[in-house]
């Protein structure tokens, strides 16, 4: 099949008043997000035109974000331009493509279970089965491994694993990656350059989470959905695919431990927008809204009847709170064009444009010079952490971070981000990923030195505080800024060698 690569020319920029929308109005929304810990970034988009834009510093219009489950937004889109095509239909059973890892004998309930059963997370499994099918070599083996405890379409379950498999079946199918599948088809046409997908230990992309692309790429994903599948006059997805895939597939009743970090307890009280059912891989909201999301902020919200986009990113585990926010635009958009608004649209873009999140500049006591180019072993391993030592420049520090593999050296700036690369191991064992990471060190108190690191294509922001107390004694204590389980360690011994 020949693929139509309209050009792809970025999205025109327009004052907020030129398409109805007060310069106030999107102020006070950036002022909200500013107030959450933490938004990265936000694009908002009326009638297909940027009507503000900007990125907390050192976070960059040019560096891709890690979408976690937004990425199954785009494995629903590939899995409907395969239909087109020919390649499959939703009503194929899931085992026809896995003859192989198929159990020897299937249970009823598995052998019923069908592609749109994947995609609407309906796969009859009572409990997501994503930690039980991604400690395994063979994601596909495992997943068809586990019990199937309800006839699937009657019961709906968060399930990351299912879109594994949508991302799997496709690969079967043509023999390339989904990245790969959809670069001609979807990526080139709306100017989506760079484009990563962390893979399975089989290679496969792990469809559920794992993409990373600009705040611009996701704006852009938006308004072909808003524009039903058009971009630029040419149609890219099927005629009636946005209404099919946005349209209520299930009763919803998440998992918490689900991606979605802010789904409610089944059947219990929690946060409205999750309450509002579910398409293909896409969340239905309130207003008549849609949006994919990911966990810890990753948004594309789209509210039809106003024609209007949101894109953020950020690392915030109040996903609600953030949609609520989009949610106090609405009423103050108009239908027709509003009278210009000079002073307003100033302070808009002065804001926009000194957004940050600086680092860390407190600068009190004499840090932990009794522990300066020492090994320091914890007595409690964090991770892969095993121990540290901390060598103090004239502009900036070398922390050496000991692991159970390999070293990792850090240099962090005085007051300053300092930039470098790292390359932690894939969680999921797949290839690792270099991440762009950004340290700084200060001392926010007598006997305590404290590392703040950013990996800026990524939700993620670590601290690390050594403390030495009055009795000589050291610790440690880590936290980060989000997370599925703890989000402090809590303060680990630290012992002293030479």
């Amino acid at each position: 099949m020949e693929h139509r690569r309209p050009a792809s020319p970025d999205l025109p920029r327009r004052t907020p008043e030129e398409v109805g929308v007060p310069s106030a109005a999107l102020l006070a929304l950036v002022d909200a997000l500013d107030a959450h810990d933490e938004t990265h970034s936000v694009m908002v988009v009326r009638r297909g035109a940027v009507v503000a834009e900007g990125w907390w510093d050192p976070y960059r219009p040019d560096l891709p974000h890690d979408l976690y489950s937004l990425s199954k937004t785009f494995t629903a889109i590939a899995l409907g331009l395969a239909r087109q095509e020919g390649l499959l239909t939703f009503d194929d059973p899931v085992l026809s493509f896995f003859p192989d890892e198929a159990p020897a004998e299937p249970s009823a309930h598995l052998a019923a279970m069908r592609v749109r059963d994947l995609l609407t997370m309906r796969t009859g499994h009572h409990e997501d089965t994503s930690a039980r099918t991604f400690e395994h070599e063979d994601f596909a083996r495992a997943f068809l491994a586990l019990p199937v405890e309800h006839e699937p379409g009657t019961w709906f379950v968060y399930n990351t694993a299912a879109t594994y498999m949508l991302s799997a079946i496709l690969t079967r199918l043509t023999g390339q990656r989904l990245v790969d599948y959809l670069e001609p088809r979807l990526f080139a046409p709306l100017g989506i350059t760079g484009a990563t997908w962390e893979q399975c230990p089989r290679g496969v992309d792990t469809g559920g989470f794992g993409l990373a692309v600009r705040t611009r790429d996701i704006a852009a994903l938006g308004v072909l959905l808003a524009q039903d599948g058009v971009w630029d006059g040419v149609r890219l997805l099927p005629e009636g695919w946005v209404a099919e895939a946005t349209a209520d597939g299930a009763p919803v009743v998440p998992d918490p431990g689900a991606d979605a970090a802010a789904a409610p307890e089944p059947g219990g009280d929690g946060p409205p927008e999750w309450h509002q059912g579910y398409g293909y891989q896409i969340w239905r909201c309130r207003h008549g809204a849609f949006r994919g999301d990911g966990a810890f902020g990753q948004f594309c919200v789209v509210v039809p009847e106003h024609d209007l986009v949101v894109a953020i990113t950020s690392g915030d585990m109040d996903m609600q709170g953030v949609l609520d926010r989009v949610w106090d635009v609405l009423p103050q958009l108009s239908h027709d064009a509003l009278a210009p608004d000079p002073g307003a649209h100033e302070a808009l873009t002065r804001r926009l444009a000194g957004l940050a999140h600086a680092a860390p500049a407190q600068d009190v006591g004499d840090g932990v010079p009794s522990l300066v180019g020492r090994e320091l072993v914890l007595e409690r391993s964090l991770g892969p952490v095993r121990g540290l030592r901390i060598d103090v420049g004239a502009d900036e520090d070398t922390v050496l971070v000991r692991t159970s593999g390999d070293d990792v050296v850090l240099r962090v700036g005085h007051g300053t981000w300092v930039e470098q690369t790292t390359t932690p191991p894939s969680e999921h064992g797949g290839p690792p990923r270099e991440l762009l990471t950004l340290a700084s060190a200060d001392r926010p108190g007598p006997g305590e030195y404290r590392v703040t690191v950013r990996a800026v294509t990524t939700p993620f922001r670590w601290t690390a505080t050594v403390r030495v107390g009055p009795d000589g004694a050291a610790t440690l204590t880590a936290e980060q800024n989000v997370g599925y389980d703890r989000t402090s360690s809590g303060e680990i011994p630290l012992r002293v060698d030479a």
